[in-house]
C-alpha cells in the first residue's frame, strides 16, 4: 500500500520521518539528471546570464526568451559592457523582441552599473545582498543566488505550487508553500533542487498533468496521483498582448529609438495606424502612454511655450 507523505507547511505535522524524506529527495534529483529540458542558462554559473535569462523570463514565453537571450548577450556579453550601454538602446532591443514591460529593460541596466560602480564588478551572492540591485525582488535574488551560487532558499514559483499543492496536500497559502519547499529542499543544493522542481512543474505536473508519460518521480507518495483529483491552485490568466497597452508603450519606445525626438502627432500614427488627434486612440490616449513612460524614467516630454498636447515632443532619455 503506498502512502502519501503527512501534510507539509501547516506548522504541525511536517515532513516524513528522515528516510522517506531523503527518498523523496532524490527520486527527484535522479529524475531531473537523468533528463530535462536543456536552456542556455542552465549551462552557466555566470550571475549576470542568469540575471539577464531571470528578467527576460518574467511572464514571456521560453520559446522566446532563447533567441533574445542569445541576441541581448551577443550584444553585451558581459556586465561591464551592459553597465556602458545606451540605455536607449537597451530599452529598445527589449521592446523588438516583445520581452513586456521595458522599465525591466530600464532596471537590468541599472542593475548592471550598480554592480560595476558599487561592487567592483563582482555579483553579490545571498538572496538578501541581491535584492541591493535595481529592480531585483526577492524572487529574482533568490534564483540568481540559488543557479549562480548554490546559496539560494527554496524558489517557490507557480509551478512549485502546483506541485506542493497536488503532490502533498500542502494547502493554497503563500506561507504554506514556502514553509513546504523550504522543508523539502535538500540542505545546500539550491541550485539541482529548484532547477528539478521546477522542471517538474513545467513537464510533468501541468495543468494539464502528465504524470505517467513524463515519469514523474513522486507518483508514489502523490496524492493526486492516487485519487485523480488534479485540482491546483488558482493562476490569475496573463491578460492578451496583442493591442495592450504594455505593446503600445514598447512601441512607443521602439519608434523613439530611431528618432531624435517626435511631436505627439507625428509619433502616433507610427504607434497605432488609427491614430487620430482627437478620436479614441489620440492625443489624450498617447500622452498617457508617454507619460507613463516618462514616470518610468524612460522618455522625456518637452512642451513648448504653446500649452496644448498639439506642442508636445517627446524622446528617448539617455
Amino acid at each position: 500500500m503506498t502512502t502519501h507523505l503527512p501534510r507539509l507547511g501547516d506548522g504541525e505535522a511536517g515532513l516524513a520521518d528522515p528516510p522517506e524524506l531523503a527518498t523523496v529527495q532524490e527520486a527527484l534529483v535522479e529524475w531531473y539528471e537523468a533528463d530535462h529540458r536543456s536552456f542556455p542558462w542552465r549551462e552557466t554559473t555566470d550571475p549576470y546570464r542568469i540575471l539577464v535569462s531571470e528578467v527576460m523570463s518574467q511572464q514571456t514565453q521560453l520559446s522566446r526568451v532563447v533567441d533574445a537571450y542569445a541576441d541581448f548577450l551577443e550584444e553585451w556579453p558581459t556586465v561591464e559592457a551592459l553597465a556602458a550601454a545606451d540605455r536607449g538602446a537597451v530599452v529598445a532591443f527589449w521592446s523588438d523582441h516583445s520581452l513586456g514591460y521595458n522599465n525591466r529593460a530600464k532596471y537590468l541596466h541599472e542593475a548592471a552599473g550598480q554592480v560595476v560602480d558599487d561592487y567592483d564588478g563582482e555579483f553579490p551572492q545571498t538572496p538578501d545582498e541581491l535584492q541591493e540591485l535595481m529592480g531585483v525582488g526577492p524572487y529574482t535574488a533568490n534564483a540568481v543566488a540559488s543557479f549562480a551560487f548554490d546559496a539560494g532558499d527554496a524558489v517557490v514559483d507557480t509551478n512549485v505550487k502546483r506541485v506542493l499543492h497536488r503532490a502533498f496536500d500542502v494547502p493554497d497559502d503563500d506561507d504554506a508553500f514556502a514553509r513546504a519547499a523550504s522543508e523539502l529542499m535538500p540542505d545546500g543544493e539550491s541550485r539541482v533542487w529548484n532547477n528539478a522542481i521546477m522542471e517538474l512543474g513545467g513537464v510533468a505536473c501541468e495543468s494539464t498533468p502528465s504524470c505517467d508519460a513524463a515519469g514523474c518521480p513522486w507518483r508514489r507518495w502523490c496524492g493526486a496521483y492516487q485519487t485523480g483529483d488534479f485540482t491546483a491552485p488558482d493562476v490569475p490568466e496573463q491578460p492578451e498582448f496583442e493591442g495592450s497597452r504594455r505593446q503600445m508603450r514598447g512601441r512607443v519606445v521602439r519608434v523613439l529609438g530611431e528618432h531624435d525626438a517626435l511631436p505627439l502627432d507625428t509619433l502616433g500614427p507610427r504607434v497605432r495606424v488609427d491614430y487620430a488627434p482627437d478620436g479614441e486612440y489620440g492625443r489624450e490616449w498617447l500622452r498617457g502612454l508617454v507619460d507613463d513612460l516618462a514616470a518610468d524614467g524612460l522618455v522625456r516630454v518637452e512642451q513648448a511655450d504653446d500649452t496644448g498636447d498639439d506642442a508636445v515632443t517627446v524622446a528617448l532619455r539617455e
